[in-house]
């Protein structure tokens, strides 16, 4: 049974599950599609990820302060608003989780093979990346995680900023005067909307907070203060803010301009990246990015893997009336084993489509935003949520902000891609 505290000193018994956000949302959206809102629109685009952070921000804190407040996750306040509303989550976990898992795979075994270049197939880098989550996920379960995390964080921060700050001393690498494509078209559309599908990150994350949370409470036996819990939760957040416009200035910076297309295929993608920024900034450069590209995708890999076992587990023992037991601990493992295999599965057959993978599931993230969003505003105003845990006025009205935001804009895009002109 976890105490409460209020002390100061316990915010580092609150630190971790801020941070295991920030690696689950510091992958692709940042080194896929932050990258690529550089190469291809130069800065144009940094009012979109800002904006993105602003209006998503209410959704995401919704997830630590309900577990705060409740001692319970996001899944117990949807079973208990309204049943269905659980199951319209599972259902859009399951529908997403194979793809969500792959895609994040194949970027980071691109990356292993550019890092340990032994020869391995990009197929067999997947089997043992998986593996190697699995391995650590077992035998530290959530502590080696929050350990790991924390790593990799200093890592991943370290080597960004040191690419960043190079790629701004030496300048733009495209032509001089080339223009970016039109914003307001079809392709634009499509790309904002995948660029805001997994800016920072799906709204299902929140979800996944909440279990942190309440796993690092059973971790410490602490149950921190509030105020301590939301640090822990804005410096995850801002922080995830910055690394993404440094991603995108990287991209602005070293690929804008110079003709160079993507490719679609996980290991090309990896290749093409690392000699770009390497032909630009030098060859000193190369083990910089790499490190930056690697920690950045196997944090996301990791916290995947954890998340998606951790949120079907649970949510059976919702659907159980808050039953757990070791049977809970059984789903787990069975549900992660399932995640992996049907990745690896989808990667024998769609590995040389990344860049499609990647846009198909950040678009499906998107679109499903407002009901997410919309779940998480009916649960903190709710009349079962205690009222000293309230958003403030100004909280609540940027949450109807961002409600609208986000629906307007998914109707935008329906408009653009399937009304004919």
């Amino acid at each position: 049974m976890a105490t409460q505290s209020t002390s100061r000193n316990d915010f580092w018994k609150a630190l971790g599950p801020g941070l295991l956000w920030a690696g689950a949302s510091i992958g692709v959206s940042h080194l896929i599609q932050s990258t690529r809102a550089g190469a291809t629109y130069n800065f144009n685009l940094v009012w979109l990820v800002i904006l993105a952070m602003v209006m998503k921000y209410p959704f995401f804190e919704f997830g630590p302060r309900y577990a705060a407040a409740t001692g319970n996750s996001l899944l117990h306040g949807y079973h208990r608003w309204k049943p269905w509303a659980l199951g319209v989550f599972i259902a859009m976990t399951v529908g997403t989780m194979f793809a969500v898992m792959a895609a994040v795979t194949i970027v980071t075994a691109g990356l292993a093979t550019q890092l340990f270049p032994f020869g391995i197939s990009i197929l067999t880098w997947s089997a043992i990346i998986v593996v190697i989550c699995a391995l650590i996920l077992m035998f530290g379960q959530y502590a080696l995680l929050d350990s790991t995390i924390k790593v990799v964080i200093v890592i991943l921060s370290v080597s960004t900023i040191i690419a960043v700050v190079a790629a701004v001393f030496h300048g733009p690498a495209g032509e001089p005067g080339a223009t970016p494509p039109a914003l307001w078209t079809l392709a634009g559309v499509s790309f904002m909307v995948g660029l805001l599908g997994w800016m920072p990150c799906p709204i299902d994350v929140s979800v996944w907070h909440s279990l942190w949370t309440l796993e690092r409470r059973k971790q410490t036996g602490v149950a921190p203060a509030y105020k301590n819990i939301r640090l822990d939760f804005d410096i995850g957040y801002y922080g995830t803010g910055f690394m993404a416009l440094g991603f995108l200035g990287l991209g602005a910076l070293v690929m804008f301009g110079t003709g160079e297309v993507f490719a679609n295929s996980g290991g090309a993608f990896a290749g093409q990246l690392v000699d770009l920024y390497t032909k630009t900034l030098g060859s000193w450069s190369r083990l910089i990015i790499l490190l930056a590209a690697f920690t950045t995708m196997f944090s996301t890999t990791l916290t995947v893997a954890d998340a998606y076992p951790r949120v079907l587990s649970e949510a059976w023992a919702e659907f159980q009336s808050g039953a757990k037991s070791e049977r809970s601990k059984k789903i787990y493992w069975s549900a992660m084993a399932v995640v992996m295999i049907g990745a690896l599965l989808l990667l024998t057959r769609l590995r040389s489509t990344m860049t499609f993978m990647v846009d198909l599931a950040t678009t499906l993230s998107f679109l499903t935003a407002p009901v997410l969003a919309w779940f998480n505003y009916r649960v903190l105003f709710g009349p079962g949520f205690p009222k000293e845990f309230r958003p403030s006025a100004g909280l609540q009205r940027l949450s109807r902000i961002g409600l609208v935001f986000l629906t307007g804009f998914a109707l935008v895009y329906i408009y653009w891609r399937f009304i004919p002109g």
